[in-house]
């Protein structure tokens, strides 16, 4: 190990004040939606407060129960607490809690509102599988998401698409039984209705974009943080190459149940023969192995 810190990213913090910067004039824009259909100002503030704080405060425990994880002690798992001690210290960063999820799929991911009130979680699948070294480079990796706070403006930019979804529906379902076209007043009511199930749907798939480039971008950047803080990044190349090669080999019924964490995760977790490279919430293995290697080669001299 030859770091001393985790390494800021300049070209990380500027995307995060891009995207939320766009993230607020979505949010705006759904307020004005809500505002069109009816909805009271008093009521649109407490939608658009519960959105924010509830993703900002319970983010941690949705994903830990979505994952079916759980806090560990040093008392239950004393050489995983061992490693996330050693970087942290390493680092010097306040240590996160730890938890394990009990899925055979392996990964790790990280999450928590701050650096302060993190988690890191490994999966049984990714303890299995890995060695030691490299499972430490996957913690250094989760551990610079916390570092860098990308976790918690992932968390935020997720809430836009749920409450524009959420509209959405909503504006449909009343389309459908508003029963319009009987009379100027109800065909007036049907358009709106349409109008912002449309826009709404335009809102949800422009978030979306921005946090699929701020997510590719992210682990690029941990990637190559993590790397520099345990000093190998051939160690953290291999582990992406064993993590991947093993992916193919979960059943596609474990694979969907956490597909749902992929922008979050070390590595994707796609079902067999679904989500487009387009589409995908992580960069390719080749760019991510690609970036290793230069590093590998600078850090060589």
């Amino acid at each position: 190990m030859s770091a001393k810190h985790i390494e800021t990213d300049r070209g990380l913090t500027s995307r995060m004040f891009v995207t939320g910067l766009l993230l607020v004039t979505l949010w705006v824009a759904v307020s004005f939606i809500l505002f069109a259909v009816g909805l009271k100002t008093i009521y649109i503030v407490l939608i658009m407060v519960a959105a924010i704080v509830g993703q900002y405060w319970f983010s941690d425990k949705v994903a830990l129960f979505s994952m079916n994880a759980e806090i560990v002690t040093p008392e239950q798992e004393p050489q995983l607490h061992a490693m996330v001690d050693r970087l942290c210290a390493l680092a010097g960063m306040p240590k996160p809690q730890v938890g394990i999820a009990e899925t055979d799929v392996p990964n790790a991911f990280a999450t928590g509102r701050s650096p302060k009130a993190a988690v890191v979680v490994v999966t049984r699948g990714i303890q299995r599988r890995l060695p030691d070294e490299e499972l430490e480079a996957v913690l250094a990796h989760e551990l610079s998401h916390v570092a860098h706070r990308d976790v918690a403006v992932m968390t935020i930019a997720s809430s836009i698409g749920m409450v524009a979804g959420l509209v959405g529906r909503m504006a449909l379902w009343g389309a459908m039984f508003s029963g319009g076209g009987r009379n100027n007043d109800e065909e007036n009511f049907f358009l709106v209705e349409i109008a912002t199930w449309l826009v709404s749907i335009a809102i949800y798939f422009v978030s979306y974009l921005l946090t699929l480039s701020l997510s590719r971008y992210r682990e690029l950047s941990a990637d190559r943080s993590g790397a520099i803080l345990i000093g190998k990044p051939s160690v953290l190349a291999s582990a992406l190459v064993r993590i991947t090669g093993d992916m193919s080999r979960i059943p596609t019924q474990d694979l969907r149940k956490s597909e749902g964490m992929n922008a979050f995760f070390f590595a994707p977790a796609f079902t067999k023969g679904s989500a487009a490279a387009l589409l995908s919430t992580h960069p390719t293995l080749q760019r991510r192995l690609d970036q290793l290697a230069q590093l590998e080669r600078d850090l060589n001299g």
